[in-house]
């Protein structure tokens, strides 16, 4: 028999691990006929909002970025998205970037569709222009070996450039590659796992994770992952970059 007070999510002060075992849909407006998992936001404490969007029938989703830039990531499924005027078709490891000021639909999307955003705060810097709308496919990003080791494996989605002030990067690990130290450090990340499975310590704590779970980790939480099982463990991950580190 199933238990139902049981779960692998966590939430802690400065770290959540969030398993699919507990989402509870919410209604965004204009976001219609599609269900809404709020995964982390900034009432955990967080700096960033992540959300996962499964498409039902005649789903769509039109908005506008006003203070946040918005990155969209095709987990599975097909769309069509219109972004000011400029319209791709949309399907899996597809994924675009809206920066502020820009209206945004995506419509005839495929019922069962997943949809993972990253939403951030823009922090325009001086000199630099507001980057512009972003369509790519993570299918056509190299992978290069991460640190010079060969079982990781780091795709950069985004430019590096001083206009942008976030990163999402798609992060593979052979079954036992780690990384090779635990990580300290400011930016602060949102995560999903798109395949595979491995034990990820936050904070000094142990969790075991897999496709489907999402971790949010605050600025300074100590972290460090190693990949289990017979297939390669895959995230996609935020982070923050590209600005003073402080207000001092």
């Amino acid at each position: 028999m199933e238990i139902s007070a049981l779960t692998r999510s966590v939430v802690e002060r400065n770290h959540a691990v969030i398993a699919p075992d507990g989402y509870i849909n919410s209604k965004v407006p204009g976001w219609d006929n599609c269900t809404v998992n709020v995964i982390i936001n900034e009432q955990m404490g967080a700096n960033l909002c992540q959300t996962l969007i499964t498409a039902g029938k005649d789903c769509e989703v039109t908005g506008k970025t006003n203070e946040s830039q918005i990155f969209f990531y095709i987990i599975k499924g097909k769309v069509t998205a219109v972004i000011s005027g400029e319209t791709q078709l949309l399907s899996a490891s597809h994924f675009v970037y809206v920066p502020v000021g820009k209206h945004y639909k995506f419509k005839k999307i495929k019922e069962g569709t997943q949809i993972i955003t990253f939403h951030k705060r823009y922090e325009k810097l001086e000199g630099y222009e507001v980057p512009e709308t972003l369509f790519g496919n993570a299918a056509d990003v190299p992978g290069p070996e991460y640190l010079g080791d060969p079982a990781l494996r780091l795709q950069v989605l985004l430019p590096d450039h001083l206009g942008f002030d976030m990163a999402v990067n798609i992060f593979t690990y052979d079954s036992g590659g780690h990384l090779p130290m635990v990580e300290t450090h400011i930016m602060e990340h949102g995560l999903m796992y798109l395949q595979g499975q491995g034990v990820y310590m936050l904070d000094h704590k142990w969790y075991p994770i897999k496709k489907g779970d999402s971790i949010w980790m605050a600025p300074y939480c100590q972290q460090w992952f190693t990949a289990m099982g017979k297939e390669p463990a895959v995230y996609i991950y935020y982070k923050n970059v590209n600005r003073f580190p402080t207000i001092v």
